[in-house]
């Protein structure tokens, strides 16, 4: 399975309310974002490869069940993640948290 492929079968058990980088146009919905290689260098080659990103929660839910659902989710599949941040957007009445997740290659 591709490193992607695990990443929307993690949102794909909470929710198929999810898009790759583009905002949906919904209540509640997740974005996600590949942000780069964290790749372990040995033997001047690459000794593993992980690839590392972000999923973000838009919700007009206080308190979201949606928010321990997707860790639990992330963690089922073997992707290392961890909640970065929780804000509440005053303009848009979004409360947005932001997971940051890291995938084998």
């Amino acid at each position: 399975m591709a490193w992607s492929d695990t990443i929307k079968a993690a949102h794909l058990e909470v929710t198929t309310e999810v898009s790759h980088a583009k905002r949906l146009k919904s209540q509640r919905y997740f974005v996600w974002q590949e942000d780069g290689a964290n790749d372990l260098a040995a033997g001047n080659g690459h000794a593993e490869r992980a690839v590392q990103g972000t999923s973000d929660l838009f919700t007009k839910q206080e308190l979201d069940p949606w928010v321990d659902q997707l860790g639990e989710a992330l963690s089922s599949h073997g992707v290392a993640w961890y909640l970065n941040s929780v804000d509440y957007e005053e303009d848009t009445g979004f409360f947005h948290y932001e997971w940051v997740w890291e995938v084998s290659v």
